[in-house]
Order: structure tokens, then C-alpha cells, then sequence
């Protein structure tokens, strides 16, 4: 699913964008989705260069417009300010000089957070994690005017209960479309997202929430945090669905910069749902994807298992 773009193709895109040659490449292989290039330039320009899937390859719904989401979200902060994001150089969406959308964005310093974690001490990843939730709040301070995906307006809705419960319809359409075996039958799994839909009434005001914001997508040097990227799967909705919120990545840190714990019994079963909703995703991605690691299959298959039965037990104790 990952196109694979030649040294021709490159050199076409950094000439166009740049006027420039292509000096040095080096792909980035650590996305699942689109491909990455960390390109050096003959006028001394580091960049990256993103691909999406090629045109006509077939996606899961939620994945429309994951390029330009990111674009518009990175030009957003860009603009905003208020975030170590990397600055967009150059977008196509005409699939004209490469068969795939693409940008160009510029490099950042440092590595990913998740690439050194297990070398810092606790206090170092205290700070880091501190810093993480201050960012992680003004991305959802930003407000929206409806509930939904970042730009597919089909999915705007004035509730953030249907919102969401349209979000999961999309996905296990994707999974009947693709004849993915799920835990429990689309009726019944759909009845028991509907006996929780009460504990989203509470959420009233749609806030941008990246989505991903995994360690993966957070770039790290000496101590602070140089970078964040990766907006491509935001969206308008409750805070409570990034991922640090989530039953893998608990951290006092984090929740100490953010400013806030949840523990009242209605936001723990909103997160159930939210873990659940990205358990489906990663598993049905598997079979869209065609993914070589099987170790990744079991996985997600393992993740979905037990988010179900978290989900069925959630409010029956």
C-alpha cells in the first residue's frame, strides 16, 4: 500500500519545488501509510518528503483527506504559533507529476521520542511527558464548530454522541467491505457502542484533537521537545481520545502538564470507547493494508479481544 517513489520521481518533485537537485535520500520506514524521504538538496535544503497511497488505492473511510488534514493542521499551528511544528514548503494534490498527493515539509532536529525512551531516567521522561501534555492542551484548546473528521464535512455533526457513533458505523462498514472477522456480530457490537452514547452527551464543545500524538510522532533533543507531526488522522471532538488518555500510555507527567486526571465514571467509559474505536481501526487496517508483519496482525488482533470485553464490562460492575 506504501507507494514507493523512485530517484526520477524525486528529482522531479524537488526540482519543481525547489528549483533544486536531489543530493542525498534516505527513506523513512517507521509510517504505516504514506512513505517518507529525508531529502538533502543541491541548495542545502534538508526536508522530508511525504507520498501518499497512490490514486486509486483502496482506503478505509476515516482516511479521506489524510494528507491535506495534515497539511491544513501543520499550516494551522504554523500560523497559530503556539507549537514546534514543521513548516509546509510545498503541497500537490493534482496527482499529476507523481501518481499520489505529496508535501514537503522541513526536517526537524532530534529523534523520536520512542526511539530513546528506554535510555532516560524516569525524571527525564517525567519532563519530556510534563512537556507533552502542555502541548497536547493548546492543540485541544483550539475549538471547532461541529463534531466530526478535521475536513470531511459529511461528518460534521452538532452532537458528538452521533459524531461518534457514525465514526464507528464507517468503520465496521470498512470491515464488512473488507469480510474482517470482529469479535461479535455488527449488530450486537453497535447495540453495545448504543448503551454508552449517554456518557458522550457531556462532551458539548467540539476541540481539535490530533489523535495520534503516540511517541512515535514526538521529536525529542536534549530534554525538550523540538517537534510534533503527524496531524493527519485529527479531528473534532473530546480531548479525552489522544492518546496519552489512553489504557497504554498513563503518565503523571503528562498529566500534570495538561492539567487535568479523568476519573469520573463517565469520562473512563468514554475512553473505553475511544480505545475500542482505534482497536477496530488497527485491526480492519491490517487486512486493507496487507501488512508483512504478522507479529503486528496478532497484536492488533490481541488489542481488539480485549478492548471488547473491556467494553462489555464498562458500567456492569
Amino acid at each position: 500500500m506504501k507507494p514507493k517513489l523512485t530517484s526520477s520521481d524525486m528529482e522531479r518533485i524537488i526540482h519543481q519545488a525547489f528549483g533544486s537537485r536531489v543530493v542525498e535520500t534516505k527513506e523513512l520506514t517507521d509510517g504505516w501509510a504514506n512513505s517518507a524521504y529525508a531529502i538533502i538538496t543541491s541548495d542545502d535544503r534538508e526536508v522530508i518528503l511525504k507520498a501518499a497511497p497512490f490514486k486509486g488505492t483502496k482506503m478505509m473511510r476515516y482516511e479521506a483527506n489524510l494528507m491535506r488534514t495534515e497539511v491544513e493542521a501543520l499550516r494551522l499551528f504554523d500560523n497559530i504559533g503556539t507549537l514546534p511544528v514543521p513548516k509546509v514548503l510545498a503541497h500537490d494534490d493534482t496527482c499529476t507529476l507523481i501518481n499520489a498527493e505529496y508535501f514537503i515539509m522541513e526536517r526537524l532536529s532530534g529523534v523520536p521520542y520512542n526511539k530513546i525512551k528506554e535510555t532516560l531516567s524516569q525524571e527525564e521522561k517525567d519532563a519530556i511527558e510534563f512537556e507533552l501534555g502542555v502541548y497536547s492542551r493548546l492543540i485541544n484548546e483550539v475549538q471547532g464548530e461541529k463534531f466530526g473528521y478535521f475536513l470531511q464535512q459529511e461528518s460534521w455533526n452538532d452532537s458528538w454522541a452521533e459524531a461518534f457513533q457514525q465514526m464507528i458505523l464507517g468503520v465496521l462498514a470498512d470491515g464488512r467491505d473488507a469480510g474482517v472477522e470482529l469479535p461479535a456480530g455488527d449488530a450486537v457490537i453497535e447495540s453495545e457502542i448504543e448503551r454508552h452514547l449517554d456518557a458522550l452527551h457531556e462532551v458539548v464543545q467540539p476541540r481539535l484533537v490530533h489523535w495520534d500524538l503516540w511517541d512515535g510522532n514526538v521529536f525529542v533533543e536534549h530534554g525538550k521537545i523540538t517537534g510534533l507531526i503527524d496531524f493527519e488522522r485529527a479531528l473534532w471532538g473530546d480531548p479525552l481520545m489522544e492518546v496519552y488518555f489512553s489504557r497504554f500510555n498513563r503518565s503523571v507527567g503528562f498529566s500534570r502538564g495538561y492539567g487535568m486526571a479523568f476519573a469520573t465514571q463517565n469520562q473512563q467509559r468514554r475512553r473505553v470507547m475511544y480505545d475500542f474505536y482505534l482497536d477496530l481501526i488497527l485491526w480492519i487496517e491490517c487486512t486493507f493494508r496487507q501488512y508483512e508483519n504478522k507479529d503486528h496482525w496478532n497484536w492488533a488482533r490481541n488489542n481488539l479481544e480485549e478492548g471488547w470485553v473491556r467494553l462489555l464490562a464498562i458500567g456492569r460492575d
